[in-house]
């Protein structure tokens, strides 16, 4: 069953996220429910709890179903993640389900090295770049009460109206 996802200017989504204390059975029900409403909307490569009111650091973020293939590490869970290295910044395009009608140019780390925990509470630690560095940051930024509107490089010039299908 699909969550109601929160958008802007929803003043919860400004909220910071807490740790998840222990990884149990509620917290991977929740994964699962976070999942689905993940791919009942629109084509979203992330999600994180807090767009569904939840404000415990969880993510998923899955970028291996991109129309250009992109090197990825397949579908994470990341529970509590950390980025403990970047390197590098570039500018891109993002779009986010709480923002629906617009996409913005966004300055991010080029390569990231993260850690976190998965679903059975294992301790993960890798680098990644390009694509999937910047969709991990994007979706890690909801924990900390950030939107990528709060990360444009400006606003007057790189915000752009969602062209509607």
């Amino acid at each position: 069953m699909a969550l109601e996802i929160l958008t802007y200017p929803d003043e919860r989504l400004k909220q910071l996220s807490e740790p998840v204390p222990v990884i149990d059975a509620r917290i991977v029900d929740f994964i699962r429910e976070l999942e689905a409403t993940r791919l009942a909307g629109p084509s979203a490569c992330g999600i994180a709890a807090p767009q569904v009111g939840v404000f415990q650091r969880i993510v998923i973020v899955d970028v291996s179903n991109m129309k250009k293939p992109v090197a990825n590490h397949g579908h994470m869970i990341m529970i509590n993640p950390e980025i403990i290295e970047h390197d590098g910044m570039t500018m891109g395009r993002e779009g986010c389900l709480s923002v629906p009608e617009f996409t913005g140019n966004v300055m991010r780390a080029e390569k990231i090295k993260i850690h976190f925990q998965n679903p059975q509470g294992e301790v993960i630690e890798f680098e990644t770049a390009g694509f999937e560095a910047r969709a991990i940051q994007h979706e890690m930024d909801h924990l900390d009460g950030l939107l990528f509107l709060d990360r444009l490089v400006s606003r007057r010039t790189d915000l752009f109206r969602r062209k509607q299908k």
